[in-house]
């Protein structure tokens, strides 16, 4: 057997015998603490959603997982259609677009009013009904009520520190995202680093 070779083999033998190892390679680091996936979040969310609406602040037909899957789907980017279909009924849009509304999840179209927001907001404490309102502006009570409720929700309160801790979650959600991807990229590198040097060493 060529002494090269030969060489080869004692050095793999010598390394197997103080690793265990029968294979040059690396183990990806442990990455250190807690991993939370969007089932997690979207728990811990509920929680938050409970309190509320055991608090009686938010009122809605929505349960607290509902509350939060729709939370998370709004960051995802879904619009209320596609956020009411994940939750089993397409025919709960209105009611999807209402409960965003009340968590300040507002979207461009919310504010986009066919008259004057001024004007609505002075009929509005004028004493006239909704019925009159609504003719007066040339729109549908139904709708008058939506835009009402988009109004009511930017002055609203009451939810902010929930909406707070909800946005904490969710940040919290992303951080981890990123620095999980980071670790990774990062063992995974400097396992191929280590391989390679051991290789060369051996070689």
């Amino acid at each position: 057997m060529p002494e090269e070779i030969q060489k080869k083999e004692q050095l793999l033998q010598l390394f197997t015998n103080m690793t265990g190892n029968t294979q040059i390679v690396e183990p990806m680091k442990k990455i250190h603490g807690t991993l939370r996936d969007s089932d997690a979040v979207e728990r811990e969310i509920a929680l938050i959603m409970r309190e509320l609406l055991d608090q009686g602040i938010f009122k809605t037909k929505l349960r607290p997982i509902q509350l939060a899957k729709l939370i998370c789907a709004y960051h995802a980017g879904k619009n209320d259609t596609e956020i009411a279909r994940d939750l089993g009924d397409e025919k709960l849009s209105k009611t999807v677009a209402r409960a965003r509304v009340r968590m300040k999840l507002f979207r461009e179209l919310d504010f986009k009013m066919p008259f004057d927001r001024f004007k609505m907001e002075e009929l509005m404490t004028s004493g006239k009904t909704m019925k009159e309102i609504s003719e007066e502006l040339g729109i549908s009570p139904s709708t008058l009520r939506e835009y009402r409720h988009v109004l009511e929700a930017m002055i609203d309160r009451d939810m902010d520190r929930y909406i707070e801790r909800i946005k904490d979650v969710m940040e919290d959600r992303d951080l981890t995202e990123q620095m999980t991807t980071s670790a990774t990229k990062d063992a995974f590198g400097e396992s191929i680093d280590i391989t390679e040097a051991e290789l060369i060493d051996i070689t």
